[in-house]
């Protein structure tokens, strides 16, 4: 792995499949198919990737996994803007993981680490497991399987990057629960009273489409929130700092 000038981390063709849990000829389909934007091209005429094409790959994987089509992918992508950053793609990639019901499957440790795009050690598995991602499946005598919330596999992996204990992220998890639940039953009542003269069928249609709708403004809406809540943060440090006596 290597760095750019502004000291971003880039990837050559084999470091971004394997932690995309990928094969290289599967990045290059991407890239010919126009999934991918081309890589930068460096010295010895060697393509380098970014943290953009990761995020990119692993939405390309969460619409595949949701069922789609190569075609309907296509569409998607073609109305994103180009240079969406790499925190815009993930929150796209919980939109689409939105659309499906909740998922637990049981897998192999092999397995677990090729969804997770790489080698996970006994440590970040029992992280995954605090975190409720991974548990171990106790039914199974030797102990090889894993229960999995493949919703949130791909978050947990990239929690274990993020220097916070798990009882923090657990409580993360727990207050966005609680606050998720208490909107969605405000939406529910506002909907409900909304289609409240409409035939059954006409309800279940329009909450398959209004789904995904309400998903992504709620995600746009927390975002931008969160923005502002930690600008503030930053922004009141600054000035505490300021005022401490030098």
């Amino acid at each position: 792995m290597t760095t750019t000038d502004a000291g971003e981390p880039t990837l050559t063709i084999d470091e971004l499949a394997a932690r995309a849990g990928v094969t290289v000829r599967t990045v290059r389909f991407y890239g010919t198919k126009g999934l991918l934007p081309p890589p930068v091209i460096g010295a010895r005429r060697v393509g380098h990737y970014g943290r953009e094409h990761l995020a990119r790959l692993a939405l390309i994987e969460e619409m595949q996994h949701r069922g789609m089509t190569l075609a309907a992918i296509e569409r998607y992508l073609a109305q994103l803007p180009p240079d969406l950053s790499e925190h815009d793609l993930a929150l796209h990639r919980a939109v689409v993981a939105s659309w499906a019901p909740e998922t637990v499957e049981s897998v192999t440790r092999g397995e677990l680490d090729r969804r997770a795009g790489r080698p996970l050690t006994d440590e970040e598995v029992d992280r995954l497991a605090a975190m409720d991602v991974a548990v171990r499946d106790a039914d199974v005598p030797d102990g090889d399987l894993y229960r999995v919330d493949t919703g949130l596999l791909r978050l947990g992996v990239e929690l274990l990057d993020v220097p916070f204990s798990p009882e923090t992220v657990l409580a993360a998890r727990a207050a966005l629960l609680e606050h998720s639940r208490a909107a969605a039953r405000d939406l529910s009542r506002l909907l409900r009273d909304a289609v409240a003269e409409s035939g059954a069928r006409d309800v279940r249609s329009l909450s398959a489409h209004m789904h995904p709708l309400v998903v992504q403004a709620l995600l746009t809406t927390f975002q931008r929130s969160l923005r502002e809540e930690i600008r503030e943060w930053i922004d009141g440090g600054g000035e505490e700092d300021r005022a401490a006596p030098g």
